[in-house]
């Protein structure tokens, strides 16, 4: 019986092996591009359907729930309104830039996931510099913001392309150095590598781990602008930002684009410091009994739906009852823990000020980053616990002493004299 962890290779082997050696090279670079095509779409639609059904619960609402069962089927009715809907061009823009920005967007965010390792063995190119094929994919996205704001010939759309860019910008120099304490502990710039490093202990559990981890994963929140760093896009003075004036399918790539990012930002924060796929060795019974159980509840599904979903789920916890849970389920719920506080921040976090999103970046963020390198060197040079608390104390002491230097002076009290 093949392993429930391995279900996935071992199917795409056996594929591959039906055919010839000549062929087996070019299929298996075709099978790789195909999946991430078409897991890439359909990861977004339906982040966005989390997304507006766990804001509508913080705000004590249903969400989507007409097209489809429990709503399933809003993403592919959204997606069919967006390739229906009338493309305007502004009079007087740049046509072809128009054109390309969107799709420049939208092509490194799907190139992204070439390199994230969603399970043990399962990630389609295992480069021995990934991190760096990571941070130098994800900087083309600031070309494409500009090329938009600039082609649509609007003055709106341009200001929200260079605050965009400007914030870009500022928030990658904290992300890389952020990164570089975990070269420094493994040695190595393969993502497997990273993660395989994390097998006794996630790097989330050690000092600098964790001021890393905030570090990175705020740094990444800013750069795909999503609440409370969604400044760009700040209605008040620049009416959608750089995408003002997209409108059908190429604001549906603009979209795709943002969610997809928000997507990697989360996967690669798990594989740099939250373990990646490794977890605790819990049963697949488990959480096949979870599964039968939710299945069995779902008031709003057909009965007979109901008793199939239970019934699969019973009868794959029985067939893999001894199996720990696989390495692909860990890496996906952790991510999809992380996009809950995403989603979380939007729903509880105001937009934050200009002077005040930067002032994060350059006068927090980046000296906490340049600290926390050092902080890694400790903890790897000397011995438990001597090295950790160091490095802790060192932490805690410079995270102090940038909030009260970056503090607000307080205002003057002031004296009102009314005239007689």
């Amino acid at each position: 019986m093949t392993s429930l962890d391995q279900l996935f290779v071992h199917a795409a082997n056996t594929a591959l092996g039906l055919l010839s050696d000549r062929l087996r090279p070019w299929a298996s670079i075709a099978l790789r591009i195909g999946v991430i095509a078409a897991a890439a779409p359909a990861i977004m639609m339906y982040l966005t359907l989390y997304e507006r059904k766990v804001i509508a619960r913080m705000q004590n609402r249903f969400g989507p729930t007409r097209v489809g069962v429990y709503g399933l089927l809003q993403p592919l009715s959204d997606g069919l309104k967006m390739l229906i809907k009338e493309d305007v061009v502004p009079r007087g823009a740049d046509r072809l830039l128009h054109l390309i920005a969107p799709i420049l967007a939208v092509v490194p965010a799907i190139l992204l996931f070439a390199v994230i390792p969603f399970g043990r063995r399962m990630i389609a190119v295992d480069l021995n510099v990934g991190l760096l094929y990571v941070f130098a994919v994800s900087s083309i996205g600031s070309y494409a913001i500009f090329m938009g704001g600039w082609a649509s010939r609007n003055k709106f759309s341009v200001l929200g392309a260079m605050r965009s860019v400007a914030q870009l910008i500022s928030y990658e120099v904290p992300g890389v150095l952020s990164v570089v304490a975990i070269i420094m502990v493994t040695g190595t710039l393969s993502l497997t590598g990273i993660v395989e490093a994390q097998a006794g202990r996630w790097f989330v559990a050690t000092p600098w781990g964790f001021a890393g981890c905030l570090t990175f994963f705020l740094s990444g929140v800013a750069e795909v602008n999503r609440t409370p760093f969604d400044m760009p896009e700040a209605e008040s003075e620049l009416v959608a930002g750089f995408h003002t004036e997209y409108s059908g399918m190429k604001f549906a790539l603009w979209y795709m684009a943002e969610f997809l990012e928000a997507f990697a930002v989360c996967a690669f924060t798990v594989a740099f410091f939250l373990g990646g796929w490794q977890g605790p060795a819990i049963p697949f019974w488990a959480l096949a009994g979870l599964l039968a159980a939710i299945s069995a509840a779902a008031a709003k599904l057909p009965l007979p739906v109901r008793f199939v979903g239970a019934l699969a789920s019973a009868g794959a916890g029985l067939l893999w009852r001894a199996e720990p849970i696989p390495s692909w389920i860990w890496f996906l719920g952790k991510t999809y823990a992380l996009f809950f506080v995403l989603i979380w921040f939007r729903g509880t976090f105001p937009r934050l000020r200009a002077d005040q999103l930067m002032g994060l970046a350059w006068k927090f963020l980046l000296p906490l980053a340049l600290v926390n390198i050092l902080a890694a060197g400790l903890w790897s040079a000397m011995p438990f616990p001597v090295g950790t608390a160091l490095s802790a104390s060192l932490l805690v002491v410079s995270a102090w002493a940038l909030v009260r230097l970056n503090h607000p002076a307080q205002l003057d009290h002031r004296t009102y004299v009314l005239a007689d």
